[in-house]
């Protein structure tokens, strides 16, 4: 379908616009990490579509079962079994999912190339 919204930022990282440490990519979704982590691993789950709510967003069974992989892929990676989510959506009017480790997590949070090679890693 290509629904983009020129103005926003997740639309410009889905077009490689601005980059991003991309941990996932499929034909609808893209995984990325957040700048502003909470806990290292911190990702952001996006449907490559411009949709303004997570509702809104045709395939929720998909998108949801992207959710689930990379958070089996936080648990292995990062060694915590407690993995977080967050569906808020005021920061940035575009959908999006927070996949995150627990606070407290050991690792550098800001270390985004090892993180995102990491979680990469159990998703192959």
């Amino acid at each position: 379908m290509n629904i983009t919204d020129d103005n926003c930022i997740f639309c410009k990282i889905v077009k490689k616009e601005i980059p991003a440490h991309i941990v996932y990519e499929d034909d609808s979704f893209l995984a990325f990490l957040d700048i502003r982590p909470i806990s290292p691993g911190h990702t952001l789950i996006i449907p490559k579509d411009h949709y303004r709510w997570v509702w809104d967003v045709p395939e929720l069974g998909s998108y949801f079962e992207v959710a689930g992989k990379i958070a089996k892929a936080q648990q292995k990676s990062f060694g915590q079994q407690m993995v977080q989510s967050k569906i808020i959506g005021e920061e940035v009017p575009h959908a999006h999912i927070w996949i995150y480790p627990a606070e407290g997590t050991p690792g550098d949070k800001k270390d985004f190339e090892a993180n995102a090679e990491k979680i990469r890693d159990y998703l192959k």
